[in-house]
């Protein structure tokens, strides 16, 4: 039986791809030929980051305004509490508009001082994604209204949580400010995002929850992101990646793999809608579609 089967027998998921800004000349190159290489893949939309307490803040403005202008690609802008007032920020809301980008992520951010570190509210800045949220859809009413807003959600919790209870009822908060889809903390076994699922919808959060999929295939980098996020990595993940430190070509055959049997076992469950954390590897995000049974101009559902 071909090992996509399964999918091709079912309504082909649609996908949407996340880019981080380019901290030097080289990256931007890499970037710009991972956004032709993705673009014929048709996603849903195509989100690009802040780095870490709003370092690349320019250059994830610029980068999304490109997109727009110079591609067929509907891009989302990262928008943070982090180091800036409520005006500046909404003022960014109001140039991605101009630029036709009527995609927002809202996010709080994380502290400049590194996750783990407390968060403190810039002087005259939003307090939480929350008031982000209700910041965008109140200002200029006929603007605001008109966004769309994605935000994030923790399947494994926040590392800064009181718990289950708090943590549904501050997603449940930001749905009810104005949020349209909730974008996971990536994850991978499909149970988490299950029992995920299952708390939120008894919470009464009815939005869209899409699951975020990692395509990292370094494995020791990986380990550092998930520790940062909360993200747990179960003893099979570390099984598949023993030994391969330096077989680069392997690792990315594996991180492929992995990606898309936990979307394969998703779809299976009903989810129609993935969001690939690419960090700009395009074949890497290629190689996963395909493994999917998405080909280019195929990914976006009919």
């Amino acid at each position: 039986m071909s090992p996509l089967s399964s999918t091709a027998k079912s309504e082909a998921p649609n996908v949407s791809f996340e880019f981080f800004p380019p901290k030097s000349e080289a990256m931007a190159t890499r970037l710009w030929e991972t956004v032709e290489r993705l673009q014929p893949m048709a996603p849903d939309f195509v989100s690009v980051t802040y780095g870490a307490g709003g370092s690349t803040r320019e250059r994830t403005h610029d980068t999304v305004r490109r997109i727009a202008q110079e591609t067929s690609l509907r891009p989302a802008g990262h928008l943070t509490c982090v180091g800036a007032t409520k005006e500046e920020v909404l003022s960014v809301a109001e140039d991605y508009w101009d630029a036709g980008v009527k995609h927002i992520v809202a996010l709080r951010g994380d502290p400049p001082a590194g996750m783990g570190e407390k968060f403190e509210q810039y002087p005259g800045g939003f307090r939480d994604s929350i008031d982000l949220i209700q910041g965008i859809r109140e200002h200029r009413p006929e603007l605001g209204r008109c966004f769309e807003i994605s935000v994030s959600c923790y399947p494994e919790l926040h590392p800064e949580s009181q718990g289950w209870d708090a943590e549904i009822a501050f997603l449940k908060a930001k749905q009810d400010a104005g949020a349209d889809r909730a974008i996971t903390q990536f994850f991978f076994e499909p149970q988490v995002y299950l029992n995920f699922l299952e708390k939120a919808r008894a919470g009464g959060v009815t939005m869209p929850i899409v699951p975020g999929i990692m395509l990292q295939p370094n494995f020791k980098g990986l380990k550092r992101i998930a520790a940062l996020c909360g993200s747990s990595l179960p003893d099979w993940l570390h099984e598949l990646y023993e030994g391969l430190d330096e077989d680069e070509e392997t690792r990315e055959l594996v991180t492929a793999n992995v990606a898309a049997d936990l979307c394969r076992q998703l779809s299976d469950e009903g989810v129609r809608n993935f969001h690939f954390y690419t960090l700009n590897r395009a074949g890497l995000a290629l190689s996963t579609c395909r493994l999917l049974g998405l080909k280019p101009n195929s990914a976006k559902a009919a």
